[in-house]
């Protein structure tokens, strides 16, 4: 097996060196041969192989066994489409062929194999290759290269690959010199530079290319040029560009063609291309053929205008030459000339002398500023009349009397003054506006405004004016008069995506200007830049209304067209509000007593939507005074409240339960106020705080101290309640007794005793007050026990009011001579009524005994 693969590889070795025979002997006693070793793609091939009878892998066989391999693939006679073999006996061997009906392969060898001892070794092949004649080239083109070394470059297409070797020649003539060339070129190469020495610039010269391979060649068209016609120059120079003395609207060129073409003295085209500093277009203008180095005179041009000029060269239909650098020029300045477009508007009402009017204008097609720096010049009479103003913009704001008809607009430059626009002033009248007006994007940098037109044969136009939004100034206002049959215009002067603009529509009148319709447009919209912030306006128990600032006008983007509040509780349950987009606020309602929520605002525009941050909310508790409210208004609280309220109303058991009326000595009824003028109420501790409610929970009966009654007689020093150190308990006087601070009283002659004390405390506590109570100690002698009658009406808590009353004094019920003008007996009876005050008479009998 190993000597069958040495012999195949010798054989592709063999078939590679000697591709043109047509049959390869492999073996002594053995030879192949076929129809051809290259053959037109998918035609049909025979091969045919000899083995003679002396060789050793027939000998002792019959009829020996062979094998067909095209590329190590059999070819059987059971498979027609690849191949058909045939066998049989000729003179001095055997002889095999086999049939390949289309040969679809670019190359493949076949092989002629003889099985022996079951094993198949190759005894002869042949390589045969497939392919197709060569196209004839086309698109032969050559040109010129004027720089040294000068070069004719000629290229064409060589058409589909032929899958042969194809072999390119090319071919010139030169008819003056009835010289030939022949150039040989490497395979596929599809190019050629004819040197300096193969063509004449100004001779014909005929050129061809030939391509050959193993099954034909072709010819391209015979080329006849010139060779100087196909050169392709230098890009030129431009020297100078400039105007001369005394030659208005003109400018001189002077040019040269580059340093290695200056040798070419012959007549070239010219082409110059002309563009003002503020022109967008640049137009080409045509020359006719000059010889170089003569300067050119462009005239017609703008006056007092900077141009900027490039050039570029060709030799009759030769290719041009790239561009020149720029220069620029300025022409000679004349005084402007032509009429400005205008649009005055007047403000003010009839009754005012001077009237606000502001003028806009511009340069029309006819007008010619002649000059580079333009100033402009109202005035109310033809110049030299008073000027209202003078400036470089082209807007101007003045005052006019109310007399006045019409103002005048000039240019001004160095060289003079144009003739004056005038311009008519006509005052606000009460004209129809027009209707549906509407703005459509055009683009990204233009806008579509339409509007219904006005059926009057007094409209004489229309005049459309538009301004950024964002800008206050006047002078940012554009406009354009429009003519009165027609009803749409498209702006795009200073128009910007993503920035708002207001567009407004006036209709021009035989005698004024009507009202206007104005509307705020976009080019183009997108979400805005940022998110208004939410803030918290106002909380409840079930609501939270929220608010927001309006978002800045260059940072909308578009126009707003809807806010919208998205808020969820802690379960995550998520709700939407819409808010109205004028108003930037909303309620949420539908909440939760102390509850935490989160929300934040989408805002859209016609563009896009953005979200804002997110915030957190809490909402309040609920009061109690709500929850009754909420029980009262349900169905079951409505009835119970009734009840328990005619509960309470009607039983005097539950009145006492719930108000208990605990008497205040210090507002005793039957006790009598002294007249006296130094009689004062005590004032409270601190002058600056109101007392703190006081609750009485104790009362005491004190005994006067036993060293302190040795004798009745004796004056303030005797009186026990003064002598003693411990008063804590006795407190300050209420009433503010006359007895007590008056220096001539005696508790000893008058027979009246302090017979209580009241102990301050608060309820339900056992701990000593936080703050010193403000309390009186009370002369009242009546019982503290006893109700006090409702229809009597009291003082206010812990305030005396003097009143002017004669003085009462308790006594014992005894006859001791004393007569101070007061009836026993009645006294007896007050005793008797009183029984905590005999009480107390009983135990100074005691104590005297």
């Amino acid at each position: 097996m190993a000597s069958a693969w040495i012999a195949m590889l010798a054989m592709l070795l063999l078939a590679f060196v000697n591709g043109t025979k047509h049959e390869v002997e492999w073996s002594p006693c053995a030879e192949v041969h076929s129809t051809s070793t290259v053959v037109v793609l998918g035609s049909p091939v025979t091969a045919s192989c000899l083995i003679r009878d002396d060789c050793p892998l027939v000998k002792g066989q019959a009829a020996p066994n062979v094998v067909w391999k095209l590329d190590q693939r059999s070819l059987t006679e059971d498979n027609e489409s690849e191949g058909s073999t045939a066998a049989s006996a000729s003179e001095g061997g055997w002889n095999s062929t086999v049939f390949i009906p289309s040969f679809t392969k670019t190359r493949g060898v076949l092989t002629c194999s003889v099985l022996h001892a079951s094993q198949c070794q190759i005894v002869g092949g042949v390589d045969i290759r497939a392919g197709s004649p060569p196209d004839v080239p086309q698109g032969l083109r050559c040109l010129t290269n004027l720089t040294k070394p000068e070069t004719l470059l000629c290229q064409w297409d060589q058409g589909p690959d032929t899958h042969l070797p194809t072999n390119y020649s090319l071919h010139t003539e030169i008819r003056d010199l009835s010289e030939n060339n022949t150039y040989m070129l490497p395979p596929d190469i599809h190019h050629f530079k004819i040197p300096r020495a193969g063509f004449v610039l100004f001779s014909n010269i005929e050129i061809y290319v030939k391509a050959v391979n193993a099954l034909g060649q072709a010819t391209s068209k015979h080329l006849l040029l010139e060779p100087m016609s196909s050169a392709k120059f230098d890009p030129p120079k431009v020297l100078k560009f400039q105007a001369e003395p005394n030659r208005f609207g003109c400018l001189k060129l002077s040019w040269s063609l580059s340093e290695q073409q200056k040798w070419v003295v012959t007549k070239v085209n010219l082409e110059v291309q002309l563009k003002t500093a503020n022109s967008r277009s640049e137009e080409p203008v045509p020359v006719p053929r000059v010889v170089r180095q003569k300067p050119l005179d462009l005239c017609n041009l703008l006056h007092g205008t900077e141009y900027s000029v490039k050039i570029r060269v060709s030799y009759k239909q030769s290719q041009w030459s790239e561009w020149s650098n720029n220069k620029t020029g300025v022409t000679l300045e004349r005084a402007p000339n032509g009429q400005l477009d205008s649009w005055l508007k007047v403000s003010g009402e009839k009754r005012q002398k001077l009237l606000s009017v502001d003028l806009f204008w511009k340069v029309s097609k006819q007008f010619r500023p002649n000059g580079k720096n333009l100033s402009y010049i109202v005035s109310v009479r033809k110049p030299p009349g008073e000027k209202l103003c003078i400036t470089r913009e082209r807007h101007c704001a003045f005052r006019l009397p109310q007399g006045v008809w019409k103002v005048f607009l000039s240019a001004r430059n160095a060289a003079g003054t144009s003739q004056p626009t005038e311009i008519p002033v006509f005052k606000q009248r009460a004209l129809p506006a027009v209707s549906d007006i509407d703005v459509i994007p055009y683009g990204e940098r233009s806008l579509l405004v339409q509007w219904t037109r006005i059926d009057s044969s007094s409209i004489t136009g229309y005049v459309v004016e538009w301004r950024p939004l964002w800008e206050m100034n006047a002078s940012f206002i554009l406009f354009d008069n429009i003519d009165r049959n027609q009803s749409n215009i498209i702006i795009s002067e200073i128009i910007e995506p993503y920035k708002p603009y207001e567009i407004s529509v006036y209709p021009r009148y035989k005698d004024g200007i009507g009202f206007s319709q104005s509307i705020s447009a976009y080019s183009r919209q997108k979400a805005p830049s940022i998110a208004p912030n939410l803030r918290v306006w106002e909380t409840g128990p079930f609501g939270i209304e929220l608010t927001w600032e309006e978002i800045p006008l260059l940072q909308r983007n578009g126009i707003v067209q809807s806010y919208r509040i998205f808020y969820w509780n802690e379960q995550g349950n998520i709700k939407v509000v819409d808010a109205a987009v004028e108003k930037r606020s909303v309620i949420l309602d539908g909440l939760k007593p102390s509850s935490n929520y989160k929300a934040f605002i989408m805002v859209s525009t016609g563009g896009g939507s953005l979200n804002g941050s997110e915030v957190t909310l809490k909402t309040e508790s609920l009061d109690p005074l709500a929850i009754i409210l909420i029980v009262i208004s349900s169905g079951v609280g409505l009835p119970l409240f009734i009840i328990i309220s005619v509960l309470v109303c009607c039983s005097k058991r539950l009145k006492i339960c719930f108000w208990p009326k605990i008497p205040d000595p210090a507002n005793s009824s039957i006790k009598k106020w002294t007249a006296s003028d130094s009689v004062q109420d005590i004032p409270l501790a601190n002058d600056t705080q109101e007392p703190s409610l006081i609750y009485l929970s104790h009362l005491s009966l004190l005994d006067p101290p036993q060293k302190s009654l040795e004798k009745r007689g004796g004056g303030i020093s005797d009186d026990p309640w003064f002598r003693s150190s411990d008063t804590s308990d006795l407190g300050e006087s209420i009433c503010g007794s006359p007895h007590i601070f008056n220096p001539g009283y005696t508790g000893l002659f008058e027979d009246s005793v302090p017979y209580a004390t009241v102990v301050f405390d608060s309820p339900y506590s056992s701990q000593p007050p936080s703050q010193s109570h403000a309390y009186l100690r009370s002369e009242s002698t009546q019982p503290l026990l006893e109700e006090e009658p409702e229809e009597l009406s009291s003082p206010k808590e812990y305030q005396n009011i003097p009143v002017h009353r004669e003085q009462v004094f308790f006594r014992e019920c005894l006859d001791d001579g004393l007569d101070d003008g007061l009836d026993n007996g009645e006294l007896c009876t007050l005793w008797d009524d009183f029984p905590m005050l005999r009480a107390l008479a009983m135990n100074d009998v005691e104590i005297e005994t």
